[in-house]
């Protein structure tokens, strides 16, 4: 829901304060781009793309000027990938193919980045580097990372951890000093 891929039945989704429900189709589209960055589980590239052009497409789809092929070359170098710019999104491993995703999903410097198994495809020492970089981002961009995974220990010290078992929250922990307003 909070990808607002889907519409709810009921209730009403807020974002930065936007009530997302009394959005039309259009509205969702330009929101989304422009709010919402997302790293799927599998990479999701398009193969006849190089590297740099699948990280900068979000960017060219919002219409989004403010970022440039600097800022996508900086992001590809966070990830390691500033030596595979030019191939194509076909000629990369999977490893790599998820680290141009997460590039990707971090372009257009989101509010949030809902990012599902973002290391899953990704050896260890990698993975380390992928949760540093996103944890950097959430605080020098103030971005919130929303990350399903079944590798917690992975991510150390996080803000909030919400456990779902069977599709119920039953363990929700945050520190004492965060403040949550429902």
């Amino acid at each position: 829901m909070i990808g607002l891929l889907d519409r709810p039945t009921i209730g009403k989704i807020f974002i930065d304060g936007i009530n997302t429900t009394t959005l039309n189709d259009d509205k969702i589209s330009s929101f989304r781009n422009n709010k919402l960055g997302f790293i799927f589980q599998f990479s999701n590239l398009l193969t006849d793309l190089s590297v740099l052009e699948n990280v900068l497409l979000p960017s060219q789809i919002a219409g989004n000027s403010n970022a440039t092929k600097k800022d996508a070359m900086d992001l590809l170098k966070a990830v390691g990938l500033e030596d595979q710019i030019h191939k194509r999104a076909n000629k990369i491993s999977g490893g790599q193919a998820q680290r141009v995703a997460i590039a990707r999903g971090l372009i257009n410097k989101p509010s949030i980045v809902l990012a599902d198994e973002p290391t899953g495809n990704l050896d260890s020492i990698t993975s380390e580097t992928i949760v540093q970089l996103m944890k950097s981002m959430a605080k020098k961009l103030n971005q919130t990372f929303i990350i399903v995974t079944h590798d917690r220990e992975h991510f150390g010290d996080v803000d909030r951890v919400i456990t779902i078992k069977d599709g119920k929250a039953f363990e929700d922990k945050q520190p004492s000093t965060m403040e949550v307003t429902v």
